[in-house]
């Protein structure tokens, strides 16, 4: 601690000439040596970003809030209070909306660091915000795997896969005990440290201080938290998108033989098949993950390893932004186009308008009216 206040002052006095000729304001002007001990000095040398990226991000933030708290409420609340939608499968989408209302639960902090131009929580704000990031973050990444499990063993083993409802608490317990170690160590310095990153208002785990505990942090916690939830989805959906092709041309191939254009007597021509919807719906999730984490997991494999010039405080609020953007979007996809959730919408909300049909034929039971329809993909 004494080190990095030292290395603050050396750095203070540098620029404190350029500071007072020129009126440059550092980043870290303003902070005392508190809150100076926990910022990288990776951070120092930078100046302070313009007041409108900072409103900018404080307003992108509060939409992000809105549609997340809203849409992640709303799949809780539903989820929660109707009996018929508390199926085994269902728990993993509803634990899945927990960790992302979490994840967008401690905007505010950020939203009040913005408006007040930095640091302003101090270190127990940026201990608060990190650890919540660091739970849902992870316990989300998992969550998503174990869901893309629960979809591979109900479509390719329609007989015997169901998931029991005791393996799906088995499983959310699990996840939750996977993501504390990551969570707790950092926040209790027994192994990394969260600190702040880009414009001193969001906070993280270290990626930039040069040691070897710190890249070994990096790179324990990245291969798993992102490697492998990222392999296991991949494997089980494209295990479902497999079996989704294969079936389809099966019964093209027995249409075939029978001289009819269809097997599907009972949808309408322009209709997709359930087995369609969700194999896209697969294909969709995998690509929310990625593009959601692959920025934020590069960028902290360039802080531990790379060139960390490369990492401005511009830059490092790209993958933070596209981190959250996932927690807004989840809802929607897992569960806002789940027939299922949809009526229970439409009947408990009917100015919202949704006009989703009734069920007409219950091809899925109690196991599959919810896990092997499209929108309760993972």
């Amino acid at each position: 601690m004494e080190n990095e206040t030292q290395n603050y002052n050396d750095y203070g006095a540098y620029f404190a000439p350029l500071r007072s000729s020129d009126g440059v304001k550092m980043l870290v002007d303003g902070l005392d040596s508190a809150d100076l001990a926990v910022i990288p000095e990776h951070w120092l040398p930078y100046t302070a970003p313009p007041a409108s990226a900072h409103t900018a991000l404080a307003l992108l933030y509060c939409f992000f809030t809105a549609a997340a708290l809203i849409g992640n409420g709303l799949v809780i609340f539903i989820f929660a209070t109707t009996k018929s939608l508390r199926t085994s499968s269902n728990l993993l989408i509803l634990n899945l909306a927990i960790f992302d209302f979490i994840m967008m639960a401690k905007a505010p902090i950020f939203i009040y660091n913005s408006a007040m131009r930095g640091f302003a929580t101090g270190a127990l704000g940026c201990q608060i915000f990190a650890v919540m990031g660091s739970y849902s973050g992870i316990g989300a990444s998992m969550t998503n795997a174990c869901i893309a499990y629960d979809r591979h063993s109900t479509i390719t083993r329609p007989l015997d896969g169901r998931l029991s409802r005791g393996k799906a608490l088995l499983m959310i317990a699990c996840v939750w005990i996977y993501a504390t170690p990551w969570s707790l160590m950092p926040l209790l310095n027994v192994w990394g440290r969260f600190v702040p990153e880009g414009y001193l208002t969001s906070c993280s785990f270290d990626y930039l201080s040069n040691t070897f505990d710190t890249k070994l942090f990096v790179g324990c916690i990245f291969t798993c938290s992102y490697l492998f939830p990222m392999g296991f989805i991949i494997y089980f959906y494209s295990g479902i998108v497999k079996q989704v092709f294969a079936h389809e041309a099966a019964l093209r191939e027995q249409a075939k033989k029978m001289n009819v254009e269809s097997l599907r007597s009972n949808q309408n021509a322009s209709a997709e098949s359930a087995e369609i919807r969700i194999a896209k719906a697969a294909l969709t999730v995998c690509f929310l993950f990625v593009a959601s984490w692959t920025p934020y997991g590069v960028m902290a494999l360039i802080g531990a390893f790379g060139d960390q010039q490369l990492l401005t405080p511009g830059v490092t609020m790209i993958p933070a932004v596209a981190c959250k953007t996932v927690a807004c979007i989840d809802p929607w996809v897992y569960a806002i186009s789940h027939p299922k959730y949809r009526q229970e919408l439409q009947r408990r909300m009917p100015w919202l308008q949704i006009r989703e049909p009734d069920d007409n034929a219950s091809t899925g039971t109690n196991n599959t009216t919810n896990s092997t329809a499209p929108a309760a993909t993972a």
